[in-house]
């Protein structure tokens, strides 16, 4: 399984990049994996406020549906808009095109919550 070092996760196969007031956060390629072929992702709007450990959407694929967990509290300042007509992005790119959505943080200290590759 692919799990890049620069990244943050959580116990739920979510992780999270920093940069700067930014982070972006995916599922792992692990998390795709078991779903099997992703066919709808659920996404909330930009400006909704989530915290972390809360449900923040869903992804529905062939075998089953999966909610998704908020690593990180803040303010939704992006969605991944392609996941609406191509859900697929999840499974083929899940580090990358795949991306969920994108939150500037509201309380920094919630990344040292999160675990590295090595934990």
């Amino acid at each position: 399984m692919n799990t890049p070092d620069h990244l943050l996760y959580t116990e739920d196969h979510e992780w999270a990049n920093y940069n700067g007031n930014e982070v972006t956060i995916g599922i792992t390629d692990y998390a795709q994996s078991q779903l099997g072929d992703v066919i709808f992702v659920e996404l909330p709007e930009v400006g909704e406020e989530i915290s972390a450990g809360d449900s923040f959407g869903e992804v529905e694929a062939v075998k089953t549906v999966s909610e998704l967990f908020a690593p990180v509290s803040g303010t939704i300042c992006a969605v991944n808009e392609d996941l609406e007509d191509f859900p697929d992005k999840v499974n083929a790119d899940p580090y990358g095109d795949g991306w969920l959505i994108k939150v500037t943080p509201s309380n920094l200290d919630e990344k040292d919550e999160l675990m590295n590759f090595l934990s």
